[in-house]
């Protein structure tokens, strides 16, 4: 995975936290603490997403759909 340098501005009691973890030897440095928090942040925006998008699918209609021509598969195959 490549990598960027990026400058950026941050909060001096976050900053304070951050090099409190790093001396604690949670991370190894700032830039991993950053890197995962961002990640995580990322990836919970992209759950998000996906649930706000969930929310909008009718159940009923879903269903019928993923049931549609099941009962003709059932017929056709084997008793067993």
């Amino acid at each position: 995975m490549s990598t960027e340098k990026i400058a950026i501005t941050i909060n001096d009691s976050v900053l304070k936290r951050i090099d409190s973890l790093v001396r604690e030897k949670a991370f190894p440095s700032r830039s991993r603490i950053i890197q995962e928090a961002l990640k995580e942040k990322l990836e919970r925006m992209d759950r998000r997403r996906l649930a706000r998008e969930c929310a909008k699918l009718e159940v009923k209609y879903e269903r019928e759909l993923a049931e549609e021509g099941m009962e003709e598969d059932l017929r056709e195959w084997p008793e067993y």
